[in-house]
């Protein structure tokens, strides 16, 4: 039997891996271990999770978080060469653009354990953390899955057409398996006192507009103009509210919550009017939903969102005329992934 460790440490990665985990479940030739890597470590962005996803808690929990890049990452690599060298994977597998994906990544490479990167080739062509994270993930993986055409095209251009695989969205996976179970058993919308289509859902937490005072400001200054409209509901991000904290921001005029489990906001998404993010999970969680967004930030790597007219850029023209898309696939990302690694690995 072939050993394959799923490295995850953020809560769009635990959302990404649900589904795959599930259809890894399905093979024996196969067996899966998780690692937690601690990156989002409060119960609400990570244990409860788990228990929502339905999935298994993770095997090892390395319990690193807090600190600048350079400090997190290292302290990752470190933990993680250490376990890595422990178990012996036949190989690993990443998801999306976080600190953990990319020590995970450089780990395992240096060990010579071949990677398996979900949602490759994603480019926002701007000098952000998460955009480094991707560019170097990408270049040392062995089996890139890329969600959409575009993410192909990116990393051809990029000269890596070795490995590549089109499987469309594990987001979208989840979405569909759990939307009907969060509209069923999701309470939120009452405890907060809200009417659907009669708000709008916010969330902030990217290091482009949280480590700087003044775009923290700006980025609180639009959602307040908004919540001239509708309310406008947060749940706040820990690094958020301390960098709102630290900045003396007011945050009285937006309906601010705590951190959600993954059903509390499926069943927020589904109620409110629009979304506004600079999350680039949500962004397509919108467009699952049918609902419009906008993005918090200049770039976004999910342009086909904006291409098809339910996202824009804050600071952009307006949307363009709606359709539908058809890049992230039908709702088999995750059985498409599995099928390969368990024939692959």
């Amino acid at each position: 039997m072939k050993t394959l460790v799923s490295i995850v440490g953020a809560r769009p990665q635990f959302i990404k891996a649900a589904p795959v985990s599930k259809a890894l479940r399905r093979y024996k030739d196969l067996s899966e271990i998780t690692v937690h890597t601690g990156q989002h470590f409060d119960p609400e962005m990570s244990d409860v999770f788990f228990q929502e996803l339905g999935m298994p808690p993770p095997e090892h929990h390395l319990g690193i978080h807090g600190g600048g890049h350079a400090e997190m990452t290292g302290r990752m690599m470190i933990a993680l060469e250490m376990l890595l060298d422990e178990l012996k994977p036949d190989a690993i597998m990443v998801y999306g653009d976080t600190n953990s994906t990319l020590a995970a990544a450089l780990v395992a490479a240096k060990l010579y354990v071949p990677v398996a990167h979900v949602e490759a080739g994603l480019r926002s062509f701007r000098p952000m953390p998460e955009e480094i994270n991707r560019v170097l993930t990408d270049r040392v993986s062995h089996w890139l899955f890329c969600p959409t055409p575009a993410a192909v095209e990116n990393l051809a251009g990029e000269g890596i057409r070795e490995g590549v695989h089109l499987v469309g969205d594990v987001m979208y996976d989840s979405t569909l398996a759990l939307v009907e179970r969060a509209r069923e058993c999701s309470t939120i919308l009452i405890r907060l006192g809200l009417k659907v289509e009669k708000f709008d859902l916010a969330t902030v937490h990217r290091a482009e507009n949280t480590d700087s005072g003044r775009a923290l400001t700006t980025v609180i200054c639009y959602l307040n103009e908004q919540a001239a409209e509708v309310p406008v509901v947060l749940p706040i991000h820990p690094r958020t509210r301390a960098a709102a904290a630290r900045n003396s921001i007011d945050l009285s005029r937006l309906h601010v919550i705590d951190p959600v489990g993954y059903l509390d906001m499926i069943a927020l998404l589904a109620g409110c009017r629009r979304v506004l993010t600079d999350s680039g999970g949500l962004q397509k969680e919108a467009y699952f939903l049918r609902k419009p967004c906008v993005t918090l930030r200049d770039a976004t790597e999910w342009i086909e969102t904006v291409e098809a007219g339910w996202n824009r850029l804050w600071i952009g023209p307006d949307y363009a005329p709606r359709r539908e898309i058809e890049a992230y696939g039908n709702g088999n990302a995750a059985e498409r992934i599995a099928n390969i690694l368990v024939t692959e690995v």
